[in-house]
């Protein structure tokens, strides 16, 4: 009966014994997975330092964070380089795809259109939305219309049948912005002009 028992607790303790190299083989080899590119690596958090020419990526799930090294910081990061060490750093904004800086986005995600480096829902006032480049322009606000100029043609205002008038706005300088979509400013139509001249005159 003894020997039985002893039987028995030797398999159970075979067991547990070939369970704990499993799980350690498996746990080194998540390690190994997971300290790709690092040079001192935790079991816990992941990498800690990266060799020099990567960026330090912190994963936060929580108050559980995870470290890993990265060639090229992933949308919604921009990589900054140290001294010490290369981080990916997120950018302040949910809906920037890619940014320069923390507060400066160079692209923004799905349905946000960029303006300045910030991302909107919709384009501000005075800009209109881009759908193809995803960003809001700047328009022109121009003044009113003058009056329309003496009926004219090739100078003359007399002496010919039809001739052109026109009329012209101006847009102030501080509304208009380089590559800003503007209106017409200028517009001509065609007017009738008085055949012949008083006095004579061609």
């Amino acid at each position: 009966m003894q020997w039985i028992i002893f039987m028995l607790l030797l398999f159970i303790s075979s067991m547990e014994m070939l369970t704990q190299n499993r799980w350690k083989k498996q746990a080194s080899a998540g390690l190994l997975e997971n300290c790709t590119g690092c040079v001192l690596c935790s079991e816990d958090n992941g990498c800690i330092t990266c060799h020099h020419r990567l960026f330090l990526l912190i994963w936060r799930d929580g108050i559980r964070q995870s470290g890993m090294c990265v060639h090229t910081c992933p949308p919604g990061y921009f990589g900054v380089r140290g001294l010490e060490v290369n981080r990916c750093t997120k950018c302040r904004s949910p809906s920037c795809e890619s940014c320069f800086s923390r507060d400066f986005c160079m692209k923004c995600k799905d349905k946000f259109y960029l303006h300045k480096g910030q991302c909107f829902r919709q384009c501000p006032p005075s800009t209109a939305a881009q759908p193809g480049t995803r960003e809001c322009q700047e328009t022109c606000e121009p003044g009113p219309w003058s009056e329309w100029s003496a009926c004219t043609h090739e100078g003359r205002t007399c002496g010919c049948k039809w001739g052109v008038e026109t009329r012209v706005r101006e847009v102030p300088g501080a509304t208009r912005e380089e590559g800003a979509a503007c209106p017409a400013l200028l517009e001509t139509r065609k007017c009738r002009m008085r055949k012949h001249c008083p006095g004579g005159e061609h």
